[in-house]
């Protein structure tokens, strides 16, 4: 399976936190203070210039629920409740179970947070299996939009953006007196990582509970059965490796999972309606961003790199 060809990148925007190797665009991500890692998966700021009234269109696939903040750009989504529009606005995002086809005009600011598989439950939060697809404002789970944008000014650092997502965390960790996520969503989740290429009732194994105990606790805290947790997770990994935003030394690997290359092509263009091929020659950069941060988070997560350590790809 040769996958090595240059990925097709977009000359008209330029992301402001630089790009990699191969000239994909990067985001500023960064893992939670430590005593939120348990609830909160990453946290990124994107601002990308772009000449005025140019429409990007691109696609958004992650794994983990993400509050997003859109501070600038004019966005339109597709999603399993139909076509949404918006500008200024603070999102509440569920996880997704394929690529979800996205547009934004004009340059644009995101500022954004995921969370763990099992935080949203433990904290009281919106059950994710009905949120799959989806993009609600906050206020619908109960985080006033509006608050949130006021809480975020236009002109503070990405730092302080970051460290305000992280405090209103806080607070709801401190009132729901610090519930914690299933450790077997935190098992589940660190073998999507490892090895997304077992079957569920080895990862039932390794969890060290029967198959329908994590049956149950994956349709609670990812939002889907454990079968399309493992599928999803190699495909974003494949998916990264073909942009250049994974560890090359793992691009094999991460092929292998696949029994061949029609299997290949098959569940690539079932969850991102592309081949690999088309994939690799039209420009993703909104997506890119989004699987580079879940490469960074999977390598940390994985102690392949530190928190904070240069990426293999950069």
């Amino acid at each position: 399976m040769d996958h090595s060809k240059r990925p097709a990148i977009d000359p008209a925007i330029a992301p402001e936190q630089g790009v990699t190797k191969d000239g994909q665009p990067l985001s500023y991500n960064r893992a939670p203070a430590p005593d939120l890692a348990p609830w909160i998966a990453r946290l990124y700021v994107t601002k990308v210039s772009a000449p005025a009234g140019y429409t990007l269109s691109c696609g958004l696939f992650s794994d983990a629920a993400f509050v997003r903040i859109q501070l600038a750009g004019d966005w339109t989504a597709e999603t399993a409740t139909g076509h949404e529009t918006f500008g200024r606005a603070a999102l509440f995002f569920g996880p997704q179970t394929k690529r979800m086809p996205v547009t934004v005009t004009g340059s644009f600011i995101s500022v954004g947070m995921g969370m763990r598989p099992g935080a949203c439950t433990a904290l009281r939060g919106p059950r994710l299996g009905d949120f799959l697809d989806r993009l609600v404002p906050t206020t619908a789970v109960a985080m006033p939009s509006d608050k949130i944008l006021s809480m975020l000014p236009p002109d503070a650092t990405p730092e302080d953006w970051l460290h305000t997502l992280e405090d209103l965390v806080r607070k709801r960790i401190e009132h729901m007196d610090g519930a914690m996520p299933d450790p077997i969503a935190a098992r589940f989740e660190d073998i999507t990582f490892r090895d997304p290429g077992m079957s569920v009732g080895e990862a039932a194994q390794l969890c060290e509970v029967e198959r329908r105990k994590l049956e149950r606790v994956a349709n609670r805290d990812f939002g889907m059965a454990p079968k399309q947790v493992l599928r999803r997770a190699r495909a974003l990994d494949m998916a990264s490796h073909l942009r250049g935003v994974a560890d090359s030394a793992e691009g094999e690997e991460m092929a292998l999972r696949y029994y061949d290359e029609s299997h290949l092509i098959h569940e690539f263009t079932a969850l991102f309606g592309m081949s690999p091929r088309q994939f690799v020659k039209s420009p993703q950069p909104i997506l890119t961003l989004s699987l580079e941060s879940r490469q960074a988070r999977r390598l940390e997560a994985l102690h392949r790199i530190a928190p904070g350590e240069a990426r293999p790809w950069e």
